[in-house]
């Protein structure tokens, strides 16, 4: 996700951060992953060591937790060990600012990463963010709502396209750990609630994030859309109470008067789960909140802690 406040543009673009056919390769290998997944729970022996390893962008980094827990990564390493009673090792390969073409360009120029995605027993991802933010970053605020999902259909299909391949990559190492991949959010939304096409991006955004990874499994989205955008805005009485406010407030038009403002303010930001560090990365209750929605994926499905006698 972004590198800090360098301009309005990157802030608006990151609005939308955080957020196919190809893997012919990969489909061919997935019998020895559907044999992991079919193992009968009373052949279930717990692993002593398991290794997790994370790629992805500012989300998987951790920017903006004040905890300095590295964000998802180091608390869903604590709540495994604690649940599991094994040592759990982490790979923490999340670089801010990261594309999905970027991070695939990672893994293919690094050893030590594939060597480790290798031998991961779990892998954890972020992407998308970026993707979408580096085609409308300088039309999110234009008049032409027509112009802007045009944009968003473009840059749908282009993203797919190298989503794809990252994910072939990233399976062309590793068949068989499960792929937890987590959604983006919209870390404005409690400024701006009724902006339909801020909802709608985030939205398809993550529907072609969600059916594509679906093509390399074991693999389980993680949504935390409304968990993230919504923030402490958990009942529908409250948005509406909040959809008031912002209607008063910018009458449900991002304007840069707006943006500015809340680019600005490193006191205070209306959702309580978003850093006040640049206001749209999560904070260390926001990565609290990731991980209990991560961790809760992962027991539902959480063949990979264990193996055969």
């Amino acid at each position: 996700m972004l590198r800090g406040k360098k301009s309005l543009l990157l802030l608006i673009g990151a609005v939308l951060a955080v957020a196919g056919g190809s893997g012919y390769w990969y489909h061919q290998q997935q019998s020895a992953s559907t044999t992991v997944q079919q193992t009968s729970q009373k052949d279930r022996v717990l692993k002593k060591k398991i290794t997790l390893v994370a790629i992805g962008d500012s989300l998987t980094h951790g920017q903006g937790d004040d905890k300095n827990e590295q964000g998802y990564v180091g608390r869903i390493r604590k709540k495994l060990q604690k649940h599991y009673h094994n040592r759990v090792t982490t790979y923490n390969y999340g670089v801010t600012g990261d594309r999905s073409d970027q991070m695939l360009k990672r893994l293919n120029e690094q050893p030590e990463m594939r060597a480790n995605l290798k031998k991961a027993d779990v892998i954890v991802m972020t992407v998308g963010g970026n993707d979408l933010m580096q085609k409308l970053e300088s039309n999110l605020l234009s008049n032409s709502t027509n112009k802007i999902e045009s944009n968003i259909e473009q840059a749908g299909t282009t993203y797919q396209q190298k989503l794809n391949e990252l994910l072939t990559a990233v399976r062309k190492q590793n068949a068989t750990a499960p792929i937890f991949m987590y959604s983006i959010y919209d870390p404005v939304y409690t400024y701006f609630p009724d902006v339909s096409v801020i909802n709608e991006s985030v939205a398809k955004w993550n529907q072609i994030t969600k059916q594509t990874v679906a093509q390399y499994g074991p693999s389980y989205f993680v949504d935390i859309n409304h968990l993230m955008s919504y923030g402490q805005y958990k009942t529908a009485k409250q948005r509406q109470k909040l959809s008031q406010q912002a209607q008063k407030a910018n009458s449900d038009q991002i304007t840069q008067k707006q943006v500015i403002a809340i680019m600005n303010n490193d006191t205070h930001n209306l959702n309580n789960y978003i850093s006040t560090e640049d206001n749209f990365h999560p904070n260390s209750k926001g990565y609290d909140q990731m991980t209990n929605a991560l961790y809760k994926v992962m027991l539902q499905h959480d063949d990979w802690e264990y193996q055969q006698k």
